[in-house]
């Protein structure tokens, strides 16, 4: 199979993201509020599941459809008879089950019947020349990993030489939290139905998803009256936060921001950050650090203002500044604890990165004043947990660090979860693979804060910031893949995105 973790999600996806479990409580009342039934809707689905693959795979003439004992089984038969009308070679392999069906899947397994479909037993051999293979196995109901003869099944998906198409969602994924807790289906493509879900955007998604599409199957008004979980942000979205500038500002207007870190062996830290403030349009960015690395830092970036950290330049700095970044390249040392202490003790607005946020995990306090970025192993320190705790349920941690330490949280990560303390949640549907290398943690804090500066409130900074730097790393996958990304790299892009009106 190929892997296709790299893919990014179509732009027609939709921006709000709900709850799975709500979802299948609220589905019935959704189909009576339309004035259908729920085997209509199954219909509906099988619908935009065929256009979808028709779409996607033109040239696939021999189909395989597995099917669960579910409604996701239900969507397959469905889905199977349209393709034998429309002249495919459909083989449908079905999970035997003493139970019976759920009543849509058996009207829809009747249907398959009566117009002469063949139901085969999943665990007979399967046809090797079927050209695509559908997922209709479990669906979004999965709470734990697979039970054994599921797994034997989901491992033999991902060994056949079909391309695959998931309905709703890959097998063996949870669509509340995007975790595989066993074996799960890696799908070249995925049409999920009626909302998007939280677990196709984040924690493992990328793995198992391939493109992922979206069929509303018009109850998109329904939905629109429901609050979602999340909002899904992307680079469509910067327009509504940066907005083109009054045409005789000056620098004073733009922020003062302030840059704390660099303590020695670390000034690339405090560097990057402190550039990539400059990309995003901060009016001016003074860097307190080591003094060995003010010659560098000056000759690398003459724009910057680079002092001494040390009390007084401290005390003053803070005054000066419109918003801070404390914790690139900063270090545990007594130099960088004493900076921390002071800033700890500031109302200024700030982001908090990297040792700054180890040293919080040690002090606890809870603030509104701060945007904290942890990626998932600062996150465990903060929570006292394990990264594999923090990563099983990513949506769950967010709000215990929301919860335990105020302010914003942006919890880095395969589809970035940002939380505020009012209950307002977002993920950011941008970035790839590319930017798993060092330094990329340290220009994403330079970003939000240069934002932050310029007098975005503390979610908006954190959630375009977060746009921003997702969005340069994808056009560097696409210029030049991803292997080999610095985070260096993506100074040049931050530019031309916090000035989305270019594009008009």
């Amino acid at each position: 199979m190929t892997n296709h973790s790299e893919k990014q999600n179509l732009p027609s996806l939709p921006y709000s993201v709900y709850s799975a479990d709500w979802l299948r409580q609220a589905e019935a009342q959704a189909a009576q509020d339309a004035g259908i039934s729920l085997f209509t809707l199954m219909q509906r689905a099988a619908t935009a599941a065929f256009s979808v693959a028709r779409s996607r795979f033109p040239h696939s003439q021999h189909w395989l459809i597995l099917c669960g004992h579910g409604n996701n089984g239900g969507d397959g038969y469905e889905l199977a008879r349209l393709a034998r009308d429309a002249g495919i070679k459909v083989t449908l392999l079905a999970v035997a089950s003493s139970k019976p069906l759920p009543a849509e899947a058996q009207q829809a397994q009747q249907g398959w019947r009566r117009t002469g479909g063949l139901i085969g037993d999943i665990e007979q051999a399967w046809p090797q020349d079927a050209d695509l293979l559908v997922d209709a196995l479990l669906g979004t109901g999965l709470t734990a990993a697979p039970r054994e003869s599921m797994s034997r099944l989901i491992q033999a998906i991902n060994q056949h030489p079909a391309a695959v198409l998931a309905l709703d969602i890959p097998s063996g994924l949870s669509a509340l939290s995007g975790v595989a807790a066993g074996e799960a289906v890696h799908a070249n493509a995925t049409v999920t139905f009626i909302a998007l879900k939280v677990g196709l955007l984040t924690g493992q998604a990328r793995d198992y998803v391939g493109e992922l599409h979206y069929a509303g199957l018009r109850l998109e008004s329904w939905l629109g009256g429901h609050q979602p979980l999340l909002a899904r942000l992307d680079s469509s979205r910067l327009g509504e936060w940066l907005k083109p500038r009054r045409p005789c500002s000056h620098k004073g207007e733009h922020g003062h921001l302030l840059l704390i870190g660099g303590d020695i062996g670390y000034a690339g830290a405090i560097r990057m950050a402190a550039e990539a403030a400059l990309r995003a349009g901060a009016g001016m960015v003074r860097v307190l650090t080591h003094k060995q690395h003010i010659g560098p830092l000056l000759t690398a970036r003459p724009e910057l203002m680079v002092q001494e950290l040390n009390d007084e330049s401290l005390i003053v700095s803070l005054e000066w500044a419109s918003a801070v970044v404390i914790g690139p390249g900063l270090g545990q040392n007594e130099w960088g604890k004493s900076a921390f202490r002071r800033v700890a003790e500031s109302e200024k607005p700030a982001i908090w990165d990297a040792d700054a946020l180890n040293m919080l995990a040690i002090t606890p306090q809870k603030r509104q004043n701060r945007v904290l970025t942890p990626h998932p192993g600062e996150a465990a320190r903060l929570l006292g947990c394990s990264v594999k705790e923090i990563e099983s349920d990513r949506l769950l941690s967010l709000r215990r660090l929301s919860e335990r330490y105020g302010g914003v949280v942006v919890l880095k990560g395969a589809g970035t979860l940002i939380a505020a303390d009012d209950q307002r949640m977002a993920v950011a549907d941008v970035g790839n693979a590319g930017m798993a290398s060092g330094g990329m943690g340290d220009v994403l804090s330079g970003v939000i804060g240069a934002l932050l500066a310029q007098k975005l409130s503390l979610y908006d900074a954190a959630c375009a910031g977060t746009v921003v730097h997702g969005a340069a790393a994808d056009i560097l996958a696409q210029r030049q893949g991803m292997r080999g990304m610095l985070a260096t790299d993506l100074l040049t892009w931050i530019t031309p995105l916090v000035n989305p009106d270019l594009e008009k």
